[in-house]
């Protein structure tokens, strides 16, 4: 970690790089945007994934007083990860043919069948615990009418996948035990609330005469305000709807491989070391005796002791890591292995033979639909995730490292 502190700066940057020659122009310009805050606390935390984002660096953290940023936290709220283990090892199913198709295959091809990808949503409602507390709640949403009609909507999208960076993958661990890995969040409920919240912030802010240039595109909401605490209101609800979208898609896909055990191999399967944890998101907690409200945007919290999951890159590696405690980050991590090419980028450097290529050569079956935009998610779009690992060796210990066979994605 070093620490960037000049002119440019009224609050230091805590870096968890190499260099700063590892760092995009446009994410030291956003991190020098966020260290001018008035309202800060402390300084700005950039992570070793850390690259450009809408108003602050995915991968940064901020930690303010009595106010919140609804860019800081992002447009998909609550998206992060949820990780289960099995106690079945990859080498005793591998070799199993269904059919024409090897195990794996038709392990993603049931996943596919049973979880809506990209665009796709459910035709018919789903349950939703977290969406049935909100209509029995209206009197918290009620004066944001303008978003009240994504409750009713959001109960065909739980246990939905999405598209870009999410996935879900099947992985072996180090001792080679079949592990369950899953990338989503709040999916279009968390987007309208940002943009929503974002735009009514840029308002007052103006009515303010705000010190926050609007080009920094971090528009805030005093937390006593009505506006304040309507959006800690419909984040909180994007939160548990993202943490009950991850659950059911979980239990979707632990039922197909369960199926898949039992069917063709003989084995009933347990599925235990459960972890769902978000990495988008902004929460009160004490640091340095003072509460403050912790945004993380692609940020993972890893208190001391506290379990979460980083991903890297389809076809590369991913880690259940453990929480070191560092005040310094304010208790936070990674949440990946952190994009080196935009979507685009990737496109124009690699191919889709490429990329088909290398996945076949890693022992890894892809499920996607269309392949033409594969490359946008290739691991060679990403940066090395052991490289980014080796940079946060104070803030988390990994317990387990894991390695992509499968993969589903929108």
């Amino acid at each position: 970690m070093f620490v960037i502190f000049n002119e440019n700066t009224a609050y230091p940057i805590k870096t968890w790089l190499s260099g700063i020659d590892r760092m995009e122009e446009s994410c030291l310009e956003q991190a020098y945007h966020l260290s001018n805050l008035p309202f800060l606390h402390k300084w700005v935390c950039l992570m070793p994934d850390t690259h450009t984002g809408k108003g602050m660096p995915i991968g940064g953290v901020i930690a303010t007083k009595d106010v919140i940023i609804p860019n800081a936290v992002g447009v998909d709220i609550g998206c992060g990860m949820v990780f289960v283990a099995t106690d079945v090892k990859y080498e005793e199913i591998k070799d199993i043919k269904v059919g024409s198709a090897s195990v794996m295959q038709s392990m993603i091809g049931g996943i596919m069948r049973s979880v809506p990808v990209g665009f796709e949503s459910h035709k018919q409602k789903q349950e939703s615990a977290v969406l049935d507390r909100a209509l029995d709640n209206m009197e918290k949403y009620e004066a944001n009418h303008r978003l009240t009609h994504l409750i009713d909507e959001g109960y065909f999208q739980v246990g939905t996948l999405g598209g870009g960076n999410h996935f879900i993958e099947l992985q072996v661990d180090e001792e080679g035990y079949l592990c369950i890995m899953i990338h989503s969040g709040s999916r279009h409920l968390g987007k309208e609330i940002c943009d929503y919240f974002h735009n009514k912030a840029r308002e007052l802010n103006q009515r303010w005469y705000s010190r926050v240039p609007d080009e920094y595109r971090l528009a805030f909401l005093p937390v006593q305000t009505d506006e304040g605490k309507s959006y800690i209101n419909w984040m909180t609800l994007a939160l548990d709807y993202a943490f009950e979208n991850r659950e059911r898609m979980l239990e979707k896909t632990c039922e197909v491989v369960k199926e898949h055990m039992k069917r063709y191999a003989g084995l009933t399967v347990s599925f235990t070391d459960k972890i769902n944890c978000h990495h988008n998101y902004a929460s009160l907690e004490n640091h340095y005796d003072a509460n403050v409200w912790v945004h993380r945007k692609g940020a993972t919290r890893v208190r001391l002791g506290e379990r979460a999951v980083i991903p890297g890159a389809m076809g590369s590696y991913s880690y259940v890591v453990e929480g070191r405690g560092n005040e310094e980050s304010f208790c936070t991590s990674s949440h990946g292995a952190g994009r080196a090419y935009s979507r685009s980028g990737a496109m124009k450097a690699f191919t889709t033979e490429q990329v088909m290529v290398d996945l076949k050569e890693q022992g890894v079956t892809l499920g996607k639909r269309k392949k033409n935009d594969v490359a946008e998610e290739c691991r060679f779009a990403y940066k090395d995730i052991d490289e980014v690992m080796a940079q946060q060796t104070d803030i988390v210990t990994p317990v387990r490292k894991l390695k992509t066979v499968g993969v589903v994605k929108g």
